[in-house]
């Protein structure tokens, strides 16, 4: 659901005008932060969702959950990507799990999904340490300049932004207390990119 519907729901179920100051407050955030996410056309998330209803003493969904689309996904509760110096990956065991489809910020049916878990604070405030991720997988397209990607690098699984130029990755950090890192010629061989993150559960 995007900020605009979102407003205008909660505006209905309260009986009372909500504009985007309002909806900052309820989820501890700045008006600028949704400003800006109204202009990228965001998704509101699944712990948002929540976090509004609790706010606002509603339930946004419970007259009309025919109206939520779900899609299914592997879930891996032990495997861990890491937003800081590198993890690594505990078990493999999966569950296969539904979700909403308004928690992705893309969708297409022929894709295959999965969610696992982000470790540490490398990237906030976008990703938060043990946030669900829920990845696109990867069909050897083209890196797509300051996305987010989880991947492999000598064995250890990482979320991070990834840039191309023609022989080098640059990795990087949202949080400014982490640099960023080039991997050039023959390294570049070493990065195996699992998908794209397209898509975060976060808990209240």
């Amino acid at each position: 659901m995007k900020i605009r519907e979102l407003l205008n729901l909660i505006s209905q179920k309260t009986e009372n005008p909500v504009n985007q100051s309002i909806l900052a407050k309820s989820l501890g955030i700045t008006r600028q932060n949704i400003s800006n996410r109204v202009r990228n056309n965001s998704e509101i998330t699944l712990s948002e969702i929540q976090k509004i209803e609790e706010f606002f003493g509603i339930k946004l969904f419970e007259a009309c959950p025919q109206n939520i689309d779900m899609i299914d996904v592997d879930y891996y509760p032990e495997v861990f990507a890491s937003c800081g110096h590198g993890t690594i990956t505990f078990s493999e065991e999966k569950h296969l799990i539904s979700i909403p489809k308004s928690l992705l910020f893309s969708y297409s049916p022929t894709k295959k999904y999965s969610m696992i878990h982000a470790y540490g604070d490398s990237m906030t405030p976008f990703i938060n340490n043990d946030d669900k991720l829920i990845i696109e997988h990867w069909e050897n397209n083209q890196i797509i300049d300051n996305k987010i990607y989880v991947f492999c690098y000598k064995s250890e699984i990482f979320v991070k932004r990834l840039s191309k130029n023609l022989d080098e990755i640059i990795i990087k950090s949202d949080n400014p207390n982490y640099g960023q890192k080039t991997i050039q010629n023959e390294e570049i061989n070493e990065i195996n990119i699992i998908g794209q993150v397209i898509g975060i559960m976060r808990s209240l």
